[in-house]
Order: C-alpha cells, then structure tokens, then sequence
C-alpha cells in the first residue's frame, strides 16, 4: 500500500473503528492516526471514548461537540424542506454524515493529514455519504475505507485482532445494529431482516410503545418562526433544548415509530425500524402551518422538491449545487411560516388541535358559508366555463367525428 504518514479517522469508539486504528498502522506504513469522535446528541461517554482511542493506538483524540449545529444546519433547513425519505425515513443517519465528514476535513487540514479514514462498511448508505462530503471539502485528499479493503470477515475475527493488538473490548449485549443522535435512534438487523416479524416492544429504547403510553392525551403549542421551532408550550428555547424537550413528550406518548423497508443507494432493499419522538412532533406541526401560510401553487410545487430534497440528502449530497439551490427556494418559502400549532397527542397519534400565523392566507370572509360581502358567487359561472372549455371542445370534436 502507499505511504500515508497521517490519517483522520471518524472514530466511534465501538469495535470496528477501534480495530481500524491499529489496522490502518499496520497496513499503512505506521501512519499516525488522529480519532475524531463527534459529539451529535448520541450520549456516549466521551471520556471513555477519548481513552479507548488512545489505548487502541490513536496519536491524538478530538472530541467535537456539534450538536447545535447538527440541528441548526443541517436538521432544521431538511425540516423547512419537508424533506422524508420514501414517505417515512425522517435522514436522522443521512443528514449527520454531512456534517461529521465535514469536520472530518477541517481538522485533516489543520494537522495536514495525508488521508481520511471511515468505519462505514461496504453494503451500506455512509460509505457514499462520507466519501462524497470529502471530494466536495477536500478533493485532493485520499480517502480510506477500511471495509473494503481488510480481510475481517465477522465480528469474532474483529475481536481476535483487537486482543491480538491489546485493544480492549467491551462486551456488547446489542440485538440489533443501531445509530443513535438527538435526532434519531435506528434499529437494524437481527429479528428485523425478516420483513414479516412485527418489531418487539422491548426493541424501544427512547420511545413507549404506543399501548404502553398515557390512556390520557396530551396537548402541546410549538411556535415556529420563518419555519424554524423556537417554542414549546410558549417557552423560547435553544435548538438543542427545544428538540431534547419534545423527544421527552413525544417518548412517553409513544410517537415517531417508524418501520420501513427502504431503497438504499447501493442497490439493495432494507428494512429499518426508527425512533424519531421529536422529529415526528416538529415535521407534523411545521406541515400545519404551512397549509395555512402557503399558497396553493407554492406548497404544491414545494411537494415535488421535498422528493427531491430528501433523496439528495438520502444519498449524501449535502454539499451539492442542487441541494443548495433547492435550499435557496426553501429559505425563500420560509419566510412567512411564522405562527403557533397546536397538538394532540394519543398513544402514538398526533392530531391537530389548531395553528394561528399572523401571515396566514386563511380569510373567515371569503370561505364563510353564511352572507358576506366579499364573494361574488356568480363570477364561479364564466370561471367554470373557461377553466371547462378544453373538456367542453374535446367533446364537441368526439361528438362530430362520431366517437
């Protein structure tokens, strides 16, 4: 292999990424490895992350605490978007990836790094998201992935290296592969690979199951202003409180369980179960207020680029022109989505329970069944007749050739 004398690794401090550093020494001409781990909302005990990357073998460790950022820049402008993947997935995975690979290349810049390294396997979505991320950022830097060039075949072959190379191992009693941040927790694998088997309640690790939460509903207020979430129950908070406060009340009522079989990049199907408490409060509320702050042709058409938005960030192509261009057009959406919605909240369910904006297109007088004296109902007549006349001259040709 090529002499690199210094890789960036995105480091996690689970098995694989602690095998990788001893590995990439090993394979790599005793390269210098610097751990990055990211600190996302995922409550991992950084600590003890950042000493196990020096006991594997790590020259120096950094400890990024992104979370804010995570929400503001890259969770809140998907949500404005609207953006869902396949009609369920909420990118709690995709949307994260972007930014740690990100990060990934600024401290590679700064230490002058020679390449960057990933635990991301061959089979799967983060490859790509990553390794996009870096030839946008950095195109000139190597990128390694170990997956695809060790010979590991299973964990039990992880685990002979890692006693092998001193590197210690925590015993992971984990049934099912997760990834977890503020945002999301998802559960693949196992049981799971089966699309028949129904998830099992005691899967849950942030969310009730439905049947399990309160027989009393709940009602919350999120405030909104040019579609970013400011408020819960009239209380103003910061991104990273106001999303930790509506995954508490969503949990304990049992909402934002998703389970779907999805499309991944690479060409396979798979099937994923995620729990997404707050992200589900916030997509359905934001969804509220812009039925009533957007006009007909604008939020039909914003629809049609949600799509496409979701399945840019799906694929990892955050830093693409497209993805910012589209964001442009969503910031310009945006800007009267201002105003408060109201929710219902039942074992599972969220039901609307009102939204008022001061910008809203919604006008008592012309919808009103009783009199007023601002609709003029016989106008409908010539605009029926026009908007009828294609329908109205097709018959009349199929009448005259007989058809």
């Amino acid at each position: 292999m090529e002499q690199i004398k210094k890789v960036v690794l995105a480091y996690s401090g689970g098995l694989d990424t602690s095998v990788i550093i001893p590995w990439l020494k090993e394979n790599y001409g005793g390269c210098e490895v610097i751990a990055v781990c990211a600190d996302i909302g995922q409550g991992d005990e950084l600590n003890v992350v950042h000493d196990k990357a020096l006991k594997s073998g790590a020259s120096k460790v950094y400890i990024e605490h992104l979370t804010q950022d995570f929400l503001e820049n890259y969770v809140w402008p998907t949500l404005q978007a609207g953006a869902v993947y396949e009609g369920k997935y909420l990118l709690g995975t995709s949307f994260a990836r972007p930014l740690i690979a990100k990060r990934l290349v600024e401290i590679a810049q700064k230490e002058n790094a020679d390449a960057i390294a990933h635990g991301a396997t061959g089979k799967g979505n983060d490859q790509v998201r990553f390794e996009l991320t870096v030839k946008a950022l950095a195109p000139n830097i190597k990128i390694i992935a170990p997956w695809r060039e060790w010979t590991l075949k299973s964990r039990e072959e992880e685990i002979a290296y890692a006693n092998k190379h001193g590197i210690p191992v925590a015993s992971e009693n984990k049934t099912y592969s997760m990834d977890r941040n503020i945002w999301h927790l998802s559960h693949e694998g196992s049981d799971l690979e089966d699309p028949w088997n129904a998830p099992k309640n005691s899967m849950y690790l942030v969310s009730k199951a439905p049947e399990d939460a309160s027989d009393k509903p709940e009602y919350i207020s999120i405030d909104f202003e040019k579609g970013t979430p400011v408020a819960v129950n009239g209380e103003k908070m910061t991104a990273v409180a106001l999303l930790e406060k509506l995954n508490e009340i969503g949990a304990k009522n049992g909402i934002g369980i998703t389970d779907i079989v999805e499309n991944r990049l690479v060409g396979m199907k798979s099937r994923g179960v995620y729990e997404n408490p707050g992200g589900a409060l916030l997509y359905y509320a934001h969804r509220e207020l812009e039925y009533l702050c957007l006009d007909r042709q604008t939020f039909h058409y914003k629809e049609t680029v949600a799509i496409r938005y979701g399945e840019l960030v799906y694929d990892g192509m955050w830093f693409s022109q497209l993805r910012e261009a589209l964001a442009a057009f969503v910031d310009s959406t945006q800007q009267t989505v201002t105003g408060t919605v109201n929710l219902k909240l039942y074992k599972g369910n969220i039901m609307s329970a009102g939204a008022k904006s001061p910008y809203s297109l919604y006008s008592h007088d012309f919808v009103t069944f009783e009199a007023d004296d601002v609709y003029d109902q016989t106008d409908a007549t010539g605009f029926i007749n026009l908007f009828g006349l294609p329908l109205k001259v097709r018959a009349m040709m199929q009448e005259k050739a007989g058809k």
